[in-house]
């Protein structure tokens, strides 16, 4: 089984923080050219600007990727630079609590715009490119593309204080699924990752100065720790590579164990 995403082309969106970042680092370390898509510029050029530069594996495309017009620049830059795309790695997210009895939306509305509409909307243009590009080559056999989504444990549990959350998450994850079955026939492949209890961008802001939290967490994930981003990336290489070349529509869940619990205490018998 092959694992090896060496001398691919992908866009890794939310390069700049947090998950993003360590899968573009990782993709890069093991030979892949990446563009590294992001709203913060400054972190993209103070993390890849050398890797960016002349002839280099890495190319930086700051922007907001909610638009649509941002998202077609990106494809074609991504295909002025490196001539084509075969691995579309959406991992832009943002996450905010919410109060589930807010009729405002506004929460519901930035959940679902950037955790779900963006990355769909990007990978379906990403999918149009990828069968572009197999008719123009000729390219009659064998895999033309992989989308991985990040998505998160919130999309399967429920958490009233996390409604608009959840509710993006697990559309997300439907997303995955439905898309999956979809490009089937065009030789793409679909998945997605979901993570709870890794130090993601959003968890180390929430966890910042809440050690009870921080402790909460940990009580309640049975492998007893946090995660590093970079503990995820492993699973985002295998499912972009040709090693998971009969895997699609799953979202793999990387949480330590935290989503087989069940927190409510049964009295003694």
């Amino acid at each position: 089984m092959s694992l090896s995403i060496s001398g691919k082309i992908a866009i890794v969106t939310g390069a700049a923080h947090g998950i993003g970042l360590a899968i573009a680092r990782h993709f890069l370390d093991r030979g892949a050219q990446v563009v590294c898509a992001d709203l913060d510029e400054d972190k993209l050029i103070a993390e890849f600007g050398d890797a960016a530069r002349s002839e280099g594996p890495a190319r930086i495309f700051a922007g907001n990727l909610c638009e649509k017009l941002t998202q077609s620049n990106l494809l074609s830059a991504t295909a002025d630079a490196f001539g084509r795309v075969d691995i579309l790695v959406n991992a832009a997210r943002s996450f905010a609590p919410s109060d589930p009895l807010d009729p405002s939306g506004e929460v519901l509305d930035q959940m679902l715009k950037h955790n779900l509409l963006a990355g769909l909307r990007l990978s379906q243009m990403t999918a149009k490119r990828m069968i572009a590009q197999a008719e123009k080559e000729d390219r009659e056999e064998g895999e033309i593309g992989a989308i991985v989504n990040i998505s998160a444990l919130a999309g399967q549990r429920t958490q009233p204080e996390l409604l608009a959350y959840s509710i993006a998450c697990a559309a997300q994850d439907q997303a995955t699924r439905s898309l999956a079955v979809a490009l089937a026939p065009h030789r793409i492949r679909v998945n997605g990752v979901a993570f709870a209890s890794v130090m993601s961008g959003s968890l180390q802001a929430a966890l910042k100065g809440n050690d009870d939290w921080r402790e909460a967490v940990i009580e309640g994930t049975p492998l007893g720790r946090i995660a590093a981003a970079s503990e995820l990336v492993e699973t985002v290489q295998y499912l972009a590579s040709t090693g998971a070349g009969f895997v699609t529509g799953q979202v793999i869940t990387v949480d330590g164990g935290r989503g087989l619990l069940d927190r409510v205490q049964i009295p003694a018998l």
